[in-house]
Order: structure tokens, then sequence, then C-alpha cells
């Protein structure tokens, strides 16, 4: 089953405690990708300028992503710089270059039509409701946003949030978006928007999920459900780990035959495994060569973590 991901591919510059890369292949849609991969076949919409050629496009063509869905027009390519040196948990930005991305129009190739899922990255939420739009016999659609978008677009964002079956965000945006410090609170004022399930990333420390009184997973799922994340010795990069999550997670779900409340949970688990991998080197180094039984190892210890007897 194919997921469409429609969303950013950049050039990262990151400073860690661990080193500095200058110029990574980095963007939502990329992490996101190459995270699902392992999983499911993938197609990327996004656009890209003069300097992305071959050898940058290559970190997803490897993985066997279809990329004919990029663009390539003149200029330079979205680029975003950021360091972690006072607090590995949050990046500090400290240059963005929208460049070619500031213009992006969304174009579906016919090729693309027939995807059964659809990822609506971290983009401007005009252009994701269009895209939505476009894509009305998709299976599943899932969605991301940001800070900004939450509160500079918010009339804009709640026409996205009415179509998804579910958005994945991180806890301090989620309270950010329904306005509201108590996260079982706010995760109830966001599903009354529109999603039927909500995912809240809480980096480190895992993932909870919520879920509205629609019939979703085939049965009235209410009860929240919360998945770990794995205890690391060292984070070089957390840069994409969010992407990553959210590309484990939708793409393990679109590799199974139907969507189950089980599906849906070991999902989170699988996003945690390909989230932990992204942060193990920088930009997506690790995440462009894993061989599948490290991720079914770790997937492993993620299950060990929850068990208790």
């Amino acid at each position: 089953m194919a997921i469409l991901v429609v969303g950013s591919v950049a050039f990262d510059a990151i400073e860690t405690p661990s080193g500095r890369r200058d110029r990574c292949v980095g963007g939502a849609a990329t992490y996101f990708a190459l995270a699902a991969s392992y999983f499911t076949p993938v197609r990327v919409i996004a656009v890209v300028g003069e300097d992305f050629g071959p050898e940058e496009e290559s970190v997803l063509t490897r993985r066997g992503i279809d990329t004919r869905g990029i663009e390539h027009v003149p200029g330079k390519s979205f680029f975003w710089s950021g360091s972690y040196m006072k607090n590995l948990n949050e990046a500090q930005t400290l240059n963005t270059e929208l460049n070619v991305f500031q213009s992006f129009s969304p174009k579906i190739p016919a090729e693309y039509r027939d995807s059964e899922y659809l990822f609506l990255a971290n983009i401007d939420p005009v252009l994701q409701a269009d895209v939505r739009g476009k894509m009305p016999k998709v299976k599943m659609v899932c969605g991301d946003t940001m800070n900004y978008w939450i509160r500079d677009h918010q009339e804009n964002l709640a026409r996205v949030l009415e179509h998804l079956d579910a958005l994945l965000i991180n806890d301090a945006e989620a309270k950010m978006l329904a306005h509201e410090n108590n996260l079982v609170l706010a995760a109830r004022r966001i599903l009354a928007m529109g999603p039927k399930a909500l995912v809240v990333k809480h980096g480190e420390y895992g993932a909870t999920s919520f879920f509205g009184e629609q019939a979703f997973l085939g049965e009235k799922c209410r009860t929240p459900f919360r998945a770990p994340a794995l205890p690391l010795a060292e984070v070089v990069d957390p840069t994409g780990a969010g992407d990553s999550f959210a590309g484990g997670f939708f793409g393990y779900v679109a590799s199974q035959p139907q969507l189950t409340p089980a599906v849906f949970r070991r999902a989170m688990f699988y996003g945690g495994v390909m989230g932990s991998f992204a942060v193990e080197r920088f930009g997506t180094e690790r995440l462009q060569a894993l061989d599948p039984k490290e991720i079914e190892d770790r997937f492993a210890l993620f299950r060990q973590l929850s068990h208790l007897d």
C-alpha cells in the first residue's frame, strides 16, 4: 500500500555537542519517507532547487522511494540551520532560507493518484487542504503541523483538521492548539476539531494516542495508549526524530491489511523505533542504511519496556 507524502526536502546545517554537519539532506518529507520506506512503498511530492542533484536525490532513491513528484526549479533549495548546544531537546534556529519552497505549489503526478495513504507533512495548511481535496479516495490521511501555523494560521489549519484521520504533533503544539495546559483536556478539544485520532509525541518520553467518538478502529476505542521511548546512551542529532516517528508509525499502518486497535498500538512502537534510530547519527545518515533485523530487534526492546510481567 503506497503512502504519498507532501512536504519539504531540504538542506540542513546542524550543530550538537557531538559535532557539526554543514550540509545534510533533510526536510520533513525526507525523514518521513526514509523511515516509512522500510515498511511500504513511498512517493514524495516536494520542490528543490538547482543545488539538489542526482547525488542528493539518491538518498531517497536508494531506498526505493518514488521521487517523480519532486519538482526541480531554478534557485536554491530550502535551507535550515540549527543548534542543540544549549538544549538537546529543543533546536535553536540560527537561519531559515525558504528559497524555492516559498512558492511551493504541490503538483500531484497522475501516477500518484492511486495512492492509498496520504501524509501531509508540516507545510502551509492551505497547501495541505489543497492536496487533501485532490485525494478524496485515500484510505487514511494523517497530518502534522507546527507552532507557526497554529499561532498565525488557525482558520486555515482548522479546515485541514476537519479531514484528518490522525494528527501527529508534539505535546507543546497540542497544548498551544487547544489553548489548554492539561494534555488530556487539550486532546479532547483537538479531537472535537475533527481528527479521529491524536498522537502526541513526547520526544525522549515516548508518545500517547487519544481517540475521538468515531468508530475509527472498527470499534469504539476511547482509552488513551502510551508507547515508551527507548533510553539511549547517546543522542547525536535530534533533528527529524518526530518526522521519523511519523514515518515508522504510518509506514507500519500502511503495511497491514486492516487497521485495528492492535495495529495502531504496534504502529506507535514502530514510530518510536524509527525515531530512536534517527537520533543516533547526524541528519538521515542512520535511516539511509538500516537492516530490517535491526528494526525488529529494537521493536522487541520496545515491547519489553512495556511488559510488567
